[in-house]
């Protein structure tokens, strides 16, 4: 089941305490973007985080899942507390690897 744009907006809004949130839409689902780098995407109306250290140490009590059959398991991340969701994001930040170069 293809993610709903209703669901990318509740996403989006609760991220807009960032700066150059970006997302593309790819096959039916989203992929996020913070300053240029990939950080997670949402997946069948659910946001799944990359596991970076920060993501796990924020998310100690999440759970993964797979984004899609033969993916490697993401963090499910909780949407609701929309301060604690915005630091984890960014902590990620320096985790994240570089966008390769096209």
């Amino acid at each position: 089941m293809p993610s709903t744009e209703a669901y990318l907006d509740f996403v989006l809004e609760h991220l807009s305490g960032l700066d150059k949130i970006t997302h593309r839409k790819m096959m039916g689902e989203y992929l996020l973007y913070y300053r240029g780098k990939l950080f997670g995407g949402i997946y069948d109306d659910r946001l799944l985080l990359k596991p970076t250290d920060a993501a796990v140490a924020a998310l100690a009590d999440a759970h993964y899942e797979t984004p899609y059959d033969g993916a490697k398991p993401m963090l499910v991340a909780d949407v609701d507390g929309v301060e604690r969701l915005v630091a984890m994001v960014q902590a990620m930040y320096e985790e994240l690897p570089a966008p390769k170069k096209r």
